[in-house]
């Protein structure tokens, strides 16, 4: 429930179109839903413009079904990040409409149509095929979260021109996130390129001295580049929530 409704449904108190005693009804569960293993946060878009989203590691898939069954009888846009197949095919048993990206490993259920942010756009960009799954991710995100996305794929520093084949791409999005592993240096090229705020996710892609995704991390937190802010590694949730933020300001 956002701001709207809830004018909608007092509006209506008002008007006598419902019994004061339905609308508490409504209402009753307006902050939290208590379901034991879970509170689903029902005041979240009205505090910070977005429904809560589900982070389903660490979650049976029961929990997770249940969950998802409360927040169908609510009117919002439903994400789960990193969910397995099993979950999706659970989820699938109870709204025939939810949809599944494999490589994001996300879970989207569309309940209402928001209306894309004006003409501007977020641009994802990753330094190699090995960060699609981060990719997905954010575009997932960004897309369920009302913006249009603009996915631009392997143009990492080992082929420099192939980014720069692409720059009029990125230079017209108003946000930019940038997904690279290894040293993650295309951060910093593209933050000394373009005006626009840059959001890095290094990623766990690479070899030993990778270190997981650290030296991309602490590559990107040094970067030379002024405007280039860093998420955590392989967050590409965190990446695309925060380009939604900018992309509808």
């Amino acid at each position: 429930m956002n701001k709207v409704d809830i004018r909608n449904l007092l509006q209506k108190v008002k008007n006598e179109e419902l019994e004061v005693e339905a609308a508490i009804d409504i209402l009753e569960d307006l902050p939290y839903k208590e379901l034991g293993f879970a509170k689903i946060d029902n005041h979240r878009e009205i505090r910070v413009g977005c429904p809560e989203v589900i982070y389903c590691e660490g979650k049976t898939v029961e929990q997770l079904k249940s969950i998802i069954q409360y927040m169908l009888t609510k009117e919002n846009n439903i994400l789960a990040t990193r969910a397995s197949e099993e979950m999706y095919e659970a989820v699938k048993t109870i709204c025939a409409e939810a949809r599944y990206n494999p490589l994001g490993r996300t879970i989207t259920i569309q309940k209402r149509e928001d209306p894309l942010t004006a003409s501007s756009y977020i641009a994802i960009v990753s330094a190699g095929t090995s960060d699609i799954s981060v990719v997905e991710e954010a575009a997932e995100t960004a897309i369920i979260l009302g913006n249009r996305v603009e996915k631009i794929m392997d143009v990492g520093v080992a082929g420099i021109h192939r980014l720069l084949a692409k720059m009029d791409i990125i230079r017209g999005a108003k946000v930019v996130i940038v997904v690279a592993g290894m040293e993650g240096a295309l951060a910093s090229v593209i933050g000394g390129l373009v005006d626009k705020p840059i959001i890095a996710v290094p990623t766990s892609v690479g070899y030993g001295a990778n270190f997981g995704g650290l030296s991309a991390l602490l590559s990107m937190l040094n970067s030379c580049a002024s405007g280039v802010s860093v998420v955590n590694i392989d967050n590409g949730f965190g990446a695309a929530y925060n380009a939604s933020i900018i992309n509808q300001l």
